[in-house]
């Protein structure tokens, strides 16, 4: 019975694969590329819709607090249906799914700027999180999947875009929609991609069969314990800086609560014939190095798309719109430095662990150099840390997936998948709430000893209306190099564990 009972995943995630025995061409592209767009514009929606939010809260009479959980609703959905996604795209097949998802994700965006009120704006919010949220896992699955093994990894490079292109667009985009269009095109900017992604998905991906007998063996207990430990846990760090940490009592409820349904959860999912997440994957090697490394990575990629923007908005007076070429200049190369590095570890005799802990070096490189900022820095004098990452942010991203996702068999895929995304989603809010209390602390630090060593100097009493700005200037100066020497320090901390973690591994077939 138990043998029966452990070989019940592996069937279940195999079976969908030998249902539709897709023949990779031109169609198959049409159809990665169509969900690669609606991955990279739900992923947009949340970056600009944050860093817009100031705009959507005065349109719309929404208070400051009020906003913070419209981010953090629509976050906590988006993580938790990375997690169940995998299995719903099995059980009701990943094309039919994938286009629900979009479908729905669209005519949410579209009803955003007509809710009549707070409550109901919050609510779209929350589900159309729920949308988006499952179409990330969709990428890697198609792209395990359909390609074949000399250009899988150019499939993960794409999946590698939504880590290193997608979120440094979000600046560009919030800009060019408040500064010249609307505050309702943040919301409306996911209609005409989506539409064109829905029909690539519709004529590039094959249609696999509904196997909805599948609810049979449905993990209930698992939906029912993952699904809220996801969210409380979310939620509780996304508001947790706002709400003083453990002197709020509703964080309290939300981390404690979240953290014991979690263990919950992954006791039941050590059991379960047909889990949501396969634990004993993480005894292969590779992998559990790259969901370690690949939080790590997260973190600091999250850092260096924060600091530069709140720097140069609290220090220079800086709008989205005079920050949004800093992001350019990181975001636009990816597009040719990803496949350049596809191309570099497709090659056998390139050992991907020397590319990771290249990359790696190269944003150490570039936080070391953003801790000589100083109050007189301007937007150009970011572009040279920024130059450093076209290649280091890539180099650092796909070499993980590689030593992943070579370590394991294709039908695990729905497995890693899962995995994958779900840890991608937590590590990005960790490093929010990570980024929001050092923050905090740090600024109060500088605040407390500015003020002491200026003491009664003679300063004190000439432009005293001016000393409180100046103040604030050179502590968010001096934060912004403390969060930059802290990035360094993590992205230090993962070149070590390359040195005795993971094994390698070669590409699935050498180019010819």
């Amino acid at each position: 019975m138990s043998s029966l009972a452990a070989a019940a995943p592996l069937e279940t995630a195999s079976k969908p694969v030998a249902a539709s025995p897709a023949v990779f061409g031109p169609r198959i592209v049409i159809g990665l590329l169509g969900v690669l767009l609606a991955v990279l514009v739900s992923g947009l929606n949340e970056m600009v819709t944050k860093i817009a939010l100031a705009d959507i809260r005065g349109a719309l009479a929404i208070g400051y607090d009020e906003g913070t959980w419209l981010v953090a609703s629509y976050t906590a959905t988006s993580v938790a249906a990375m997690a169940f996604a995998p299995w719903c795209s099995v059980t009701f097949s990943l094309r039919r799914f994938t286009l629900c998802a979009i479908a729905l994700f669209t005519v949410l965006g579209v009803l955003c700027p007509f809710a009549p009120n707070y409550q109901s704006l919050l609510l779209l919010r929350t589900v159309q999180g729920l949308a988006g949220g499952a179409l990330p896992p969709m990428l890697m699955t198609v792209a395990l999947r359909f390609l074949p093994a000399n250009v899988k990894l150019y499939g993960l490079a794409g999946y590698a875009l939504t880590a290193t292109f997608g979120p440094s667009l979000g600046t560009p985009l919030a800009a060019l929609w408040t500064e010249y269009v609307g505050w309702q095109w943040a919301f409306w900017q996911v209609v005409a991609p989506c539409l064109l992604a829905m029909l690539a998905v519709a004529y590039g991906l094959p249609q696999d069969p509904l196997r909805l007998e599948r609810f049979k063996a449905f993990n209930w207990r698992g939906l029912l314990l993952g699904f809220p430990a996801i969210c409380m846990l979310v939620i509780g760090i996304l508001q947790g800086n706002r709400l003083d940490w453990f002197g709020s009592p509703l964080i309290c409820l939300l981390l404690g609560g979240g953290s014991l349904l979690l263990v919950l959860f992954l006791i039941n999912e050590w059991s379960q014939p047909i889990p949501f997440f396969k634990l004993q994957m993480l005894g292969i090697r590779n992998l559990s190095f790259a969901l370690l490394t690949l939080a790590g990575v997260l973190v600091v990629l999250t850092a260096v798309i924060i600091i530069p923007s709140s720097f140069l908005a609290q220090v220079q007076g800086y709008r989205p719109l005079q920050t949004a070429p800093v992001m350019l200049v990181m975001a636009l190369p990816q597009l040719i430095a990803l496949p350049l590095v596809a191309a570099l570890c497709n090659l056998r005799w390139v050992d991907c662990r020397w590319v990771l802990g290249i990359g790696l070096t190269m944003l150490v490189l570039s936080c070391l150099g953003g801790t000589q900022l100083t109050s007189v820095w301007i937007r150009d004098d970011f572009y040279v840390l920024q130059l450093l990452q076209i290649f280091g942010q890539p180099m650092a991203v796909l070499p993980l997936l590689m030593l992943s996702t070579g370590s394991i068999q294709p039908i695990e895929g729905p497995f890693a998948s899962a995995w994958f995304n779900t840890v991608k989603g937590l590590a990005a809010v960790i490093a929010t709430g990570v980024l929001d209390a050092l923050t905090t602390r740090r600024l109060h630090f500088h605040s407390t000893m500015l003020v002491d060593s200026l003491g009664n100097s003679p300063l004190s009493a000439v432009d005293a209306g001016n000393i409180a700005q100046r103040l604030h200037r050179q502590a968010v100066v001096l934060t912004s190099a403390d969060l930059y020497y802290v990035m360094a320090g993590v992205a230090a901390a993962l070149i070590l564990l390359i040195f005795w973690l993971p094994t390698r591994i070669y590409p699935p077939r050498a180019p010819t």
